[in-house]
């Protein structure tokens, strides 16, 4: 009965893995910008001599996330930026780092910086943040270019004040970390470059890619294997109860 016990609760935990990467999907599904995560698990055979040839076990694959766009929403707001297509904002950690996000909600910080909703500075195609004019009116390219008129200047004096770093790193060097943002090596590459092919759009944010009915569906599938499960150990108890039995009446 242990070899079942421990090989149905390997298979349960996987699952109780994967609910809680569904459960955070589903709880993001109103958060701008957000990626949906991957978990999947598979059966691999267990190798400790030719006794075990016929078990299996599970382990979870290493996790992703769908890159795909999300749903664009209209604002009207200018400071609501979003990438369209394939692409990231840069935004400076608090350790100093770069972090890649693609919610675009930002806003001018008490310091004149362009920050986003959690406050870290959004960075420049130099790698350096952004500081907006007091009381000017910002206007973006689609090719991240900042151009600020002061209140009150002739429509002449229109200056460009920077350019917001749009970058494309790999995929499979992005990590997610536990605050939501995505990283690359920061050994390999301390800052990723520019990637002169991505565009941005104002006045637009780009919603979450997750499914609601999707993760719905996922999620109540999650919950019947591990039904099924749990069912299996009630088997597994009772076989042992019954074979005990046995042994006491031979007794």
């Amino acid at each position: 009965m242990d070899r079942i016990i421990y090989t149905v609760a390997n298979g349960a935990n996987r699952v109780l893995d994967q609910q809680a990467v569904l459960s955070n999907n589903l709880a993001n599904i109103g958060s701008t910008g957000f990626r949906e995560q991957f978990i999947n698990y598979r059966s691999v055979p267990v190798v400790a001599g030719d006794e075990l040839s016929t078990r299996v076990s599970t382990v979870a694959t290493t996790p992703g996330s769908n890159l795909e766009q999300g749903i664009m929403t209209e604002t009207g707001r200018a400071l609501d930026l979003a990438v369209t297509g394939e692409g990231w904002f840069s935004v400076q950690t608090p350790d100093g780092g770069e972090a890649f996000t693609r919610a675009g909600e930002f806003q001018v910080s008490l310091q004149g910086l362009l920050v986003n909703r959690d406050g870290y500075p959004v960075l420049s195609a130099d790698n350096a943040p952004i500081e907006i004019p007091d009381r000017g009116t910002v206007t973006f390219s689609r090719d991240g270019t900042i151009t600020a008129l002061g209140a009150g200047d002739n429509p002449a004096d229109i200056q460009v004040i920077g350019q917001i770093k749009l970058s494309n790193p790999e995929p499979a060097a992005l990590q997610r970390g536990g605050d939501g943002y995505f990283r690359a090596d920061p050994e390999a590459l301390p800052f990723v470059a520019a990637d002169p092919a991505v565009q941005m759009v104002s006045g637009f944010v780009e919603k979450s890619n997750v499914s609601a009915a999707g993760t719905m569906v996922a999620l109540i599938e999650n919950a019947r294997r591990f039904e099924m499960q749990m069912k299996v150990i009630q088997d597994a108890s009772g076989i042992e109860q019954n074979a005990n039995s046995i042994l006491s009446i031979g007794n």
